[in-house]
């Protein structure tokens, strides 16, 4: 009976969380939109975009700009690779396009291809580290094929290994959440420790979400989670998940991953932390004193601290990441 229910509550878990639509496993993920895919050929999907306004953000976060001082222009495409030192380009279409338009990231091993919302800078995570990059943006012609707008290759060496994850950027966008920001330096008052914070956030995020089951059956494979709206609904899908503690983490000065891979055989998301003590501590997190868990904010929440549940997030040979944000 225990065996029956825990792979009942998995499965509610997963469901969302590794949908694929296109049936083409991995590369059609339903959520992650972060994919190898072929120079022209992409998959047609609608866009969700936003219209808001940033707000304002306290001065000590660590904000991309467009400097303007290594910029590849072609019409109204722009691409700002001036902060490559930082972890990050950032893309512009500046103007209205009821088109589809795509941002392909290729580094040293890995290819990650976004959406890009015209009329606004969007920050992508040079997330492979250092070595050769070529991050191209394109414009979808017809059905499932794009047309090339402009590309820049350009050598990156990094300031610091954890410089993409600890800015925001189009997965991770803390600079529009000053509700979550606010939140996170209240659970972190008078700390120091940056494993202290992670386990102050965490327990907050754990204890305060619920899964949203109707959202994982509904949602589109665009998807990009709105931080504050996930602190406000107080429920939700893997992604906002570790989005949310990402961000939180973030705008507390803790590097952190907000990592894609497999849980078992289903695509998930769950997060990674670094200290100056310890490097990164990849999937875990320091309780009691005595124990390491993962840190699978989804499971943890949703498992309400089973010993099934912790056992599964505890064993490492579950999780395989895929891509970083």
């Amino acid at each position: 009976m225990k065996k029956c229910y825990l792979l009942l509550l998995l499965l509610c878990l997963l469901a969302g969380c590794g949908q694929d639509p296109a049936g083409t496993g991995p590369e059609g993920d339903g959520y992650i939109d972060a994919v190898e895919l072929g120079e022209v050929s992409m998959e047609d999907e609608a866009s969700a975009l936003s219209d808001a306004a940033p707000p304002a953000v306290p001065d000590h976060l660590l904000l991309p700009e467009a400097s303007g001082t290594a910029v590849k222009q072609e019409g109204n495409i722009s691409i700002d690779y001036s902060n490559v030192t930082d972890g990050y380009v950032m893309v512009q279409y500046a103007a209205p396009n009821s088109k589809r338009l795509k941002v392909q990231v290729a580094g040293p091993s890995t290819t990650y291809t976004y959406d890009l919302a015209p009329e606004t800078w969007v920050t992508y995570p040079l997330s492979d580290g250092n070595g050769d990059y070529k991050v191209t943006a394109f414009e979808n012609i017809q059905a499932s094929e794009y047309s090339t707008l402009t590309s820049v290759s350009f050598s990156v060496e990094m300031e610091d290994e954890f410089a993409p994850f600890i800015r925001p950027n189009q997965h991770v966008d803390y600079a529009n959440a000053p509700q979550s920001i606010q939140k996170a330096a209240e659970l972190t008052a008078g700390l120091e420790d940056p494993l202290e914070k992670v386990e102050r956030i965490y327990d907050f995020v754990v204890n305060t979400l619920s899964y949203d089951t109707e959202k994982a059956a509904a949602v589109k494979s665009d998807y990009l989670p709105v931080l504050d709206e996930v602190l406000s609904s107080k429920k939700g899908i893997c992604f906002d998940y570790a989005a949310l503690m990402t961000g939180m983490l973030r705008s507390q000065g803790v590097p952190c991953k907000l990592v894609k891979g497999y849980a078992g055989e289903v695509y998930h998301a769950w997060i990674s932390v670094w200290t100056e003590e310890t490097g990164w501590i990849d999937g875990a997190i320091f309780f009691d004193g005595t124990s390491w868990q993962r840190l699978d904010p989804t499971f943890a929440s949703t498992g309400k601290g089973s010993a099934s549940i912790q056992k599964y997030i505890g064993d490492g040979s579950n999780y395989s990441a895929k891509f970083l944000y």
